[in-house]
């Protein structure tokens, strides 16, 4: 067995994802290397481990660089947090050191992150007891769904490599960090300044209604950027990506609960203290 450190790579957007073999590049020199994506595109299935996903694995290979890459990736019919299972449960010879999940076409900012399959994918990882990152590159909208080559994820890769190698290198963390959520901004460089982040409570995408006659008729979802990044709170991955356009390091905690005070929650939902509404001016159908 290597004594080198085992690194299980996956994504959403599906096995042939430049972004993908982007990131598997930038550790090539650092770790055994295992890369376990959807065959498929898979963005926005969150966590999700339906029922219905068959889960059969098919070998891949691509060359990286102009070279023969010397690893062998694996595409799974299934969604990104399923694909980490199999690469954990069945095609891996000892657990991962690390999971990098990414790199994503577009960013995953604000409340919309629990939609995202590349924080999802690193949630699950870090279920399992693997240090984890999660990270995405903004790009335009039309290119989300896209396997573009013309999008430059060098620099991403570059923080992805920085950032993953700190988890390698540091087996105790901070208290309660699980995932390191990392948004890397258009036009970025090596050079670019990075932040730790808060989670932004704005939404950035929101849906479109589906244009059709009946509602029996095909209607697919959408969404559209309507945002005002200026307006999100200063210290949040929102602001400093899309306004400051400076790189987002935000700390995900598998820990969901509320950061309010438990004991004074119970006795308000008895009735024992009464609790006044205010209005919360940040919560908006719409920022544009």
């Amino acid at each position: 067995m290597s004594k080198r450190p085992l690194i299980l790579f996956t994504n959403d957007d599906g096995i042939a994802s430049p972004g993908l073999w982007a990131a598997a590049g930038a550790f090539a020199d650092i770790g055994d290397l295992l890369i376990v994506a959807p065959r498929e595109q898979q963005s926005g299935m969150g966590r999700s481990l339906p029922g219905t996903s068959e889960g059969r694995i098919y070998p891949h290979e691509l060359p990286m660089n102009g070279k023969h890459f010397p690893y062998t990736a694996y595409a799974v019919d299934g969604t990104p947090a399923q694909a980490v299972q199999h690469g954990v449960l069945e095609l891996s010879d000892r657990l991962p050191s690390l999971v990098v999940s990414g790199i994503n076409y577009g960013e995953n900012t604000g409340n919309g992150v629990t939609i995202s399959g590349t924080v999802g994918a690193a949630l699950e990882a870090a279920s399992l007891g693997i240090p984890s990152i999660a990270i995405s590159q903004q790009m335009p909208q039309d290119l989300h769904l896209s396997y573009s080559k013309d999008v430059d994820f060098g620099p991403a890769a570059g923080f992805a490599r920085k950032f993953g190698q700190y988890l390698l290198e540091h087996k105790h963390r901070p208290d309660d960090v699980d995932v390191l959520k990392i948004e890397v901004p258009a036009n970025a460089t090596l050079e670019t300044e990075w932040r730790t982040t808060r989670l932004s409570r704005r939404r950035v995408f929101w849906p479109t209604r589906p244009e059709r006659v009946a509602l029996s008729d095909i209607g697919k979802l959408g969404y559209h950027f309507d945002a005002d990044p200026s307006q999100a709170e200063p210290d949040s991955d929102v602001y400093v990506v899309l306004h400051e356009h400076l790189v987002s390091v935000t700390p995900i905690s598998l820990d969901l609960t509320s950061r309010t005070d438990l004991f004074r929650l119970r006795q308000i939902i008895s009735g024992d203290v009464q609790y006044s509404m205010k209005p919360k001016l940040d919560v908006v159908p719409s920022e544009g």
